[in-house]
């Protein structure tokens, strides 16, 4: 697809770059069989085509309004569409810069841009995430049902580990997963720990940078990052193995940290350093000895939910599957291939009809089987789906963790 680059943009980083990017789609159509915003409205202007023949028109003619917004707007950017496409479009990449431009050229309502201001804010700051939790959990008797089914219910946290072990490994704290579920990250240290190895945490690190990146503050999430990397760098230095995160999501932006920061000349070795350091949770478990952990695996069938991050951004579609088979656990069938739960970040909230569609069929597919207990990889899926069905949702690595 041949782009002529607007004057205003002919000579800029991100027109230049959006014009390669676009210049990958050869319009094939292939990409709208297995996007879930196409697949729920028929509209190919929620397709990715569709999104990418908007970024192109805003490319050449320097000009957008509310509608080309609102259709990227309503991108979960699972990326699904990436693996489908034959040309290897970096759907993603594109799609960033997409909405990084509208953001400056098509003014939101006073009310649409305090809501991404306040989602910007305090889910990127643990602290504010812990107040709002415990406010919520205090308020749980008289919330409607529809709010109180969103709010997490306070984990009961066991023992950690006091060994200190030769292999050491850094690990992502994260935003919502330290204050909801921080039992997820809790259970890798045990798990690891009988593996012999020690997760460290660097107090200075924080959020990863999606929340501020993909909502189009793109200074912000690299902000993010750039602290990200001072308080790893000294673990670095000092030989950490990997730096893990058990959360999918988190994961595809520590990977992106490279291409993100690579013209930062203060930051772009070190970015790359990260983006080649980082691990999943699952790739570090997929190369140990599980007969250490001597597990339960008689606990019932296991549907296992692999989340968009880690299907498209990671590409590890089969790994929770592979890790909890390798395991001995029953695994429960899935009749119909998993597309996106809707959970997508913020997208629950932004985009909340949508994303309930999206979850509801989601869940059909985990519990046809009538599984015991669902197992997914990242924290915004567990919440978003556990608001809805009855059978617990718990992170993969909980099912390793036993005493």
């Amino acid at each position: 697809m041949h782009v002529e680059l607007h004057p205003r943009f002919a000579d800029t980083p991100e027109g230049i770059q959006a014009k390669a990017l676009t210049s990958a789609c050869v319009h094939c159509g292939l990409c709208l069989s297995t996007c879930p915003t196409y697949i729920d409205s028929r509209d190919e202007r929620d397709s990715p085509r569709g999104r990418i023949h908007l970024i192109k028109h805003f490319l050449e003619s320097g000009e957008a309004g509310g509608p080309t917004q609102l259709h990227l707007d309503r991108c979960l950017t699972c990326r699904n569409c990436e693996t489908t496409c034959p040309s290897g479009m970096q759907y993603g990449e594109l799609l960033d810069i997409g909405r990084g431009l509208m953001e400056s050229e098509v003014p939101r309502p006073v009310t649409s841009k305090l809501l991404r201001w306040l989602l910007r804010f305090v889910l990127s700051r643990p602290p504010l995430i812990g107040m709002t939790l415990a406010i919520g959990r205090a308020l749980r008797p008289i919330l409607p049902a529809s709010i109180r089914q969103t709010v997490p219910v306070r984990q009961v946290r066991k023992i950690l580990p006091t060994e200190r072990h030769t292999r050491k490994m850094l690990i992502l704290e994260g935003c919502i997963q330290r204050t909801a579920t921080p039992n997820t990250n809790d259970a890798a240290r045990r798990v690891l720990n009988k593996l012999g190895v020690t997760l460290i945490v660097a107090p200075q690190a924080g959020c990863c940078g999606a929340v501020n990146y993909h909502l189009a503050a793109h200074a912000d999430g690299l902000d993010n990052m750039r602290r990200n990397i001072d308080a790893w760098w000294p673990h670095i230095q000092s030989g950490a193995e990997a730096i893990v995160s058990s959360a999918s999501g988190c994961g595809a932006m520590l990977i992106d940290y490279g291409r993100l920061l690579a013209d930062d000349k203060n930051y772009a070795e070190k970015a790359q350093r990260v983006s080649r350091l980082t691990r999943d949770l699952g790739e570090v478990l997929l190369n140990e000895d599980l007969d250490k952990l001597q597990l339960n695996t008689s606990i019932g069938k296991v549907a296992v939910h692999t989340p968009c991050t880690m299907q498209h951004a990671l590409q590890r579609p089969d790994l929770p599957t592979a890790i909890l088979h390798r395991a001995g656990f029953q695994l429960a069938v899935l009749r119909e291939k998993l597309l996106c739960c809707g959970s997508a970040g913020t997208y629950s909230i932004l985009q909340s009809t949508i994303s309930e569609r999206l979850r509801d069929k989601t869940l059909q597919t985990l519990t046809d089987d009538n599984p015991a207990i669902i197992a997914t990889a990242n924290i915004g899926c567990q919440l978003h789906l556990q608001s809805q069905v009855g059978v617990p949702i718990v992170h993969w690595i909980e099912l390793l963790d036993v005493p």
